[in-house]
């Protein structure tokens, strides 16, 4: 009873906090319910970067992985500061001079119209039928088994499940569709640092358990009981084998940071450059510690629990209900609640800004008023709601390890848009035909593999997903290039200074990257055992 108190209770106090602070906010226009009115500061864009990306299916998902095959699953968590920096020095500058409200909105600038509309489907399709649903999975897995919901509710475990996504997904929809981007921002922002508590206090309190008091003996006792568990390299059956960090793995990150539009809409956001910077390079510098709250527990569940839990994503859930005190357990599930929620209505939130932009104001009613926009985009939040909140249950008959069938189901969609992205930045020449070709084919042939991979030839007998994505991504890219000598545009392309917001680089931004980048080289080699 305690704990479902304290959950209330910090959930409340988050939302009350969230309507005070947007209460002034002009929400009807594009700029002001999409992007905060330009107007967020870096500590804003860090705390509300960082959230979205940390949801249950992550730290359910990796700390699952990470008790199954140990510390090398960080690859997940590390190597996305590199790809923050570089988003930060190479993207947002090009985003910003354009003052842009989506990533496909540069697609038509570069390319055209119908290339920005592909993109944009491919985008809601992939939050409705993959992204969203795998978050209210994984959200509700971890409420219900925290709580142990079929025994409150007296219901079966699948009942249980449907209830809480449902009550999930209606909160989360409220939140995202009524309150507008600085809604969704405000609350992740307290949310990040009850995340950070509470993510902290598991390992805290799970290594004080191992060292019968001292936490510091428990470190020791844990490493020197599983020195396997700490290698950061992965040999070739391990779910992220170690040659594929330079190839497929920096790819899904650079598309992760630098395009998704759920991720990237907070630095879209920023009030100039400089904040928009500061804020990725804190989110990069922070992100390398995340391994504590999404890998650690992992491993120190393996270790308390011999490995005898019958399902490895059990492991993290398991892990708070055995180190927590019950006060602090309806804490930490107001958090985690927090983090589904964040997750859930960030990438609602780019969904009713993608249609409502991209698709309803260009196709289906170019004169429309601002305010229309907004509404139509709101109507369409609804739908893709309540779609997601139907497959998500079924999701539970899905195979196992949900982190890494989100990561290979993703690289669907997630290579052909980082192509034409790169290729339109790099380029002036290459046409419009060259970015659809290469959406078509990159969608195609990735489709064929999982395929084959999983119906013809078996899952041994074909390449990494991760390396066919980079073996997609550079044949991609020659596709363009080579439409692109045999048919150029008429005119070379010109990013334009739309003068939105200031675009004056940070002065530190490029020695803090490098100290990130050489900062997480560091830590791999430390960690591994050769």
């Amino acid at each position: 009873m305690i704990g479902i108190l304290s959950f209330v209770g910090f959930t409340a106090l988050v939302a009350i906090i969230a309507y005070l602070a947007t209460r002034k906010t002009d929400e009807t226009t594009s700029d002001g319910y999409f992007l905060g009115g330009r107007s967020l500061t870096a500590g804003v864009i860090a705390g509300s970067v960082l959230l979205t990306n940390l949801s249950t299916e992550q730290i359910v998902g990796l700390n699952g992985q990470a008790y199954t095959e140990g510390i090398l699953v960080m690859a997940w968590e590390t190597l996305a500061a590199i790809a923050i920096v570089v988003t930060a020095l190479f993207l947002l500058p090009r985003y910003l001079k354009g003052g842009l409200t989506t990533v496909p909105q540069f697609l038509e600038k570069r390319f055209d119209r119908t290339t920005k509309s592909i993109v944009s489907g491919l985008f809601l399709s992939g939050y409705m039928i993959i992204l969203l649903p795998i978050v209210l999975y994984s959200g509700s897995l971890a409420i219900s088994t925290m709580f142990d919901v079929p025994e409150m509710l007296g219901v079966s475990s699948t009942t249980a499940l449907w209830i809480c996504v449902w009550g999930i997904g209606i909160i989360g929809s409220i939140y995202a569709i009524f309150g507008g981007l600085k809604a969704v921002a405000v609350s992740d922002t307290i949310n990040a640092i009850g995340l950070l508590i509470g993510g902290l206090m598991i390992p805290v309190f799970g290594l004080i358990a191992i060292g019968d008091g001292d936490m510091m003996t428990g470190l020791t006792t844990l490493v020197d009981s599983n020195p396997k568990k700490f290698d950061s390299i992965g040999g070739p059956d391990a779910s992220v084998p170690f040659s594929t960090i330079f190839t497929g793995m920096m790819l899904v990150q650079l598309f992760y940071w630098g395009t998704n539009q759920a991720i990237i809409q907070r630095a879209l956001a920023a009030k100039n450059l400089r904040e928009g910077q500061k804020g990725l390079m804190l989110a990069a510098f922070i992100k390398i510690l995340g391994p504590i709250i999404v890998v650690l527990p992992g491993i120190i569940a393996w270790h308390m629990f011999q490995g005898d839990l019958d399902n490895a994503d059990q492991a993290y859930p398991a892990l708070v209900n055995a180190v927590l005190p019950p006060v602090l357990i309806g804490f930490f599930a107001a958090v985690l609640f927090g983090a589904i929620l964040s997750s859930f209505n960030s990438a609602l939130n780019s969904s009713v800004t993608l249609f409502g932009i991209d698709i309803y104001k260009h196709h289906f009613n170019p004169n429309a008023s601002e305010k229309e926009v907004v509404k139509k985009g709101k109507t369409f939040g609804v739908f893709i709601a309540i779609a997601s909140m139907f497959i998500a249950p079924l999701i539970a008959n899905a195979p196992q390890g949900l982190f890494g069938y989100l990561q290979e189901v993703n690289g669907a969609y997630s290579i052909p848009i980082l192509t034409i992205v790169v290729v339109g930045y790099l380029s002036k020449s290459i046409p419009a035909i060259a970015a659809k070709v290469a959406l078509f084919s990159g969608v195609g042939l990735y489709l064929v593999y999982l395929g084959l991979k999983y119906f013809v030839v078996g899952e041994g007998d074909l390449p990494h997903y991760l390396h066919v994505m980079a073996i997609l991504f550079v044949l991609n890219i020659l596709i363009m290039f080579i439409i692109g000598k045999v048919k150029p545009r008429k005119e070379d392309f010109v990013l334009d200074y739309t003068k939105q917001v200031d675009i004056s680089p940070w002065k530190y931004v490029l020695p803090i990257g490098l100290g990130i980048c050489a900062l997480v080289i560091g830590i791999y080699i430390y960690f591994a055992q050769y």
